[in-house]
């Protein structure tokens, strides 16, 4: 039968993050304030921009030059308006910006006033830029609120100044407009009942999350599920990955053509899979070392009584390479060689160079999250998608908007887009422990974060690594999951795909993968920074996978007969089967 933990999850001796002189009825009115806000802090934004102005307003030369910008660009439209100009000679659109891509957005008068706009953005990201004495995060902070108010009021997003609304709406004889209002209240009835019929479309267990296995253990946060081998021999050295929590692990096992746990398999690798428990208010006071100790460790103890004697490939994705770094820090401190290597994908490890989303980890961000899932026992899973949103929104939002509720179009629905709206929560205590030590603290990058009240070093890590990111990354830009190299003292490889945080990963091999740069350096070798890394890494086509596959062979031992599936003292026919029961939990 399904082996269990001998000890459910025990909540640590120590209270909960708790403020000097903060209040439960403090709290209580933070937490009724963030649905009013979106999450974000009030209090930080006005700090920000408090910040930027007074320092504008002391800056009177700064201003003049700001003012003299407005008024030559104001000039230079009414002239390319009395006297037309070839397309985009004010400005040009940036080359990921593709809201005035179509050629109707050549044309008078929408040319205009898509240069208009563009002009309006450039003024203003140079206002809120260059201000001496101003802090780096709170220009950054001011910039991307501005880009977001401005983002809302561009001539794309409406419909009589939408020269593509316009033709479609033309063309059509109205028939986008009855489809859009159609689109529209579909959504609405969805996200009211909080339901969605890509969740229908792509079901797990029957369309994603079908490769063959079973579920070997279980405790209160963890199923840990062993795939079928689907070779006649296997790599002696099995295969433990590890995907993020924020995440349900199946965007690693989709449709059987983009399963990468599929692909491990008929590579004759034999793959083991921990899949994560989706946390509801009860689990309030999971600690990140839980994760740790039920999650990782769990894991690898329950591979070696089932693969006795032999090293592990551990995988580790997003905020489980974070997690399994800790892990894998921890296990070298302490004389442990149960890993034959590690990868990380899409993974940090250092978080001063996050991305945007930094923009949101301040002292008075994190408090005013702490006080919101300190009411609600968890970060709801709106929230989380609501943060990615901004941090994409014309991508995300205002594109979605225009092609959905404008164009009356609808995308055609992906295992993806199913996965993705298949969320996840956060327990309250492990997320104020991520954002406090790793995120606004960068404990483990410094040596101060502990396992066993003791500091771990990433550079007691002499493990070989195999590191992956991605060039728009918005989670995890690339520039900072390279700087593992600056803090593991072992063998890095470090490869670099085409894609975003999850479409860069899901890169199976295929006409149209995104081809990658990889390169290696030695233990004691040179370090080389990510510019110049960028400039001689060598290109390769096709897709990362296989480039993988080869570095963990050559890694790997001869194939021998695949182990038995679960331990010894188990009937693998009574097993659970794959994918479980934790991620089916809504």
């Amino acid at each position: 039968m399904l082996q269990t933990p001998s000890n459910p999850i025990a909540v640590a001796p120590q209270a909960p993050v708790r403020h000097v002189g903060s209040t439960d009825s403090d709290r209580s009115l933070h937490a009724a304030l963030a649905p009013l806000t979106g999450g974000l802090s009030p209090t930080a934004l006005s700090l920000a921009y408090a910040d930027w102005l007074s320092h504008l307003f002391w800056a009177p030369a700064r201003r003049l030059d700001l003012a003299q910008d407005a008024l030559r660009g104001a000039a230079q439209l009414a002239q390319a308006a009395v006297h037309p100009a070839p397309p985009w000679s004010l400005i040009t659109p940036q080359p990921q910006d593709r809201r005035f891509a179509g050629p109707e957005w050549r044309q008078p008068p929408f040319n205009l006033m898509a240069q208009s706009f563009l002009l309006a953005e450039e003024w203003w990201r140079d206002a809120t830029n260059g201000i001496r004495g101003v802090s780096q995060q709170n220009a950054k902070i001011v910039e991307f609120a501005m880009r977001q108010m401005l983002d809302v009021f561009a001539p794309s997003n409406f419909a009589l100044t939408n020269p593509e609304v316009i033709r479609r709406t033309l063309t059509s004889e109205g028939g986008n407009v009855t489809a859009g209002l159609r689109n529209w209240w579909e959504d609405l009835l969805q996200t009211m009942s909080h339901d969605t019929d890509l969740k229908h479309d792509f079901e797990v267990g029957r369309d994603v999350a079908v490769t063959p296995g079973k579920v070997v253990y279980s405790n209160d946060l963890i199923e840990l599920i062993q795939y079928a081998p689907a070779t006649g021999e296997v790599r002696p050295e099995p295969i433990l990955i590890v995907p993020a929590w924020i995440m349900k692990y199946y965007i690693l096992d989709l449709s059987p053509h983009n399963s990468l746990v599929k692909y491990l398999t008929e590579q004759g690798f034999t793959v083991f899979m921990v899949s994560w428990r989706n946390p509801t208010a009860k689990h309030r006071d999971l600690t990140l070392e839980d994760y740790r100790r039920l999650g990782v460790m769990a894991a690898i103890e329950t591979i070696r009584a089932i693969v006795p004697h032999q090293p592990i490939h551990a995988v580790g994705y997003c905020l489980g390479g974070t997690l399994l770094s800790i892990a894998a820090a921890a296990m070298s401190r302490d004389g442990d060689d149960r890993l034959r290597s590690i990868t990380l994908f899409a993974a940090q490890t250092d978080f001063t160079e996050a991305g945007e989303l930094t923009l949101f980890i301040n002292e008075s961000q994190v408090a005013f999250l702490e006080d919101m899932m300190w009411k609600r026992g968890v970060l709801d899973t709106t929230q989380m998608a609501g943060a990615f949103q901004i941090l994409r929104s014309n991508d995300l939002v205002w594109s979605r908007m225009v092609r959905d509720y404008l164009m009356g179009e609808r995308s055609e629905p992906n295992d993806l887009m199913a996965w993705n709206a298949d969320a996840t929560r956060m327990p309250y205590r492990m997320h104020s422990e991520y954002l406090r030590k790793l995120f606004l603290d960068n404990d483990l990058a410094e040596g101060r974060y502990t396992v066993d009240d003791r500091a771990i070093a990433l550079s007691d890590i002499h493990t070989p690594m195999f590191v992956v990111g991605t060039l728009r990354d918005h989670v995890a830009p690339w520039r900072s999951t390279f700087k593992i190299h600056l803090l593991a003292d072992a063998e890095i490889t470090f490869c670099l795909t085409g894609g975003g945080h999850n479409a860069g990963i899901v890169s199976p091999p295929s006409p149209k993968a995104h081809g990658y740069q990889v390169m290696m350096k030695e233990a004691d070798g040179p370090y080389i920074g990510p510019d110049d890394w960028i400039k001689e890494a060598p290109h390769a086509e096709g897709s990362w996978w296989t480039e993988w596959v080869h570095w963990l062979e050559a890694r790997s031992g001869q194939p021998v007969p695949p182990p038995r599936i679960g331990l010894s003292d188990t009937n693998a026919a009574e097993l659970p089967d794959a994918p479980g029961h934790y991620v089916l939990q809504a």
